[in-house]
């Protein structure tokens, strides 16, 4: 049955989402994989990127993310809309300044992290992201 989270969950699970933001944007493909279980599926096709597994996501991240000279994901308005001790539907706003290679104007996005968590020895983790891309200004290719 679903109910409020605790504060203690609230805090760490806002402490996971903050870990995500700040592996992507230092490239710190090790800690971005503690993010997640082993087996979590994350969908980024909403802004023209990949769905596919925790590895291999993180793997063309890393090969993507060479050529991005800076990022830098704000993760806000975290909301836990369904709770058990074990579980958590999560979705939360981002807005992510960036910029692209080989163009001169900033590029900025934003939309919602969609998570389901899952309580495991190690805490709280992600099985599964799916990015909901609302807006891009100056997106890839666009300059």
């Amino acid at each position: 049955m679903s109910r409020s989270a605790p504060a203690e969950d609230q805090l760490e699970i806002s402490a996971l989402l903050y870990r995500y933001a700040r592996a992507v944007d230092g490239k710190d493909w090790a800690l971005y994989r503690s993010v997640f279980t082993d087996d979590a599926v994350i969908d980024y096709t909403s802004a023209g990127a990949i769905r596919g597994s925790r590895d291999e996501v993180a793997d063309w991240l890393a090969t993507g993310f060479v050529a991005i000279p800076m990022s830098m994901h704000y993760i806000t308005n975290i909301e836990i809309l369904s709770y058990t001790d074990d579980s958590a539907t999560v979705r939360a706003m981002f807005y992510n300044p960036m910029q692209l290679p080989g163009m001169t104007e900033m590029s900025y996005c934003g939309g919602y992290y969609h998570h389901e968590l899952v309580r495991t020895g190690d805490g709280w983790r992600s099985r599964n992201l799916r990015e909901e891309n609302v807006w891009f200004t100056n997106p890839p290719g666009s300059g």
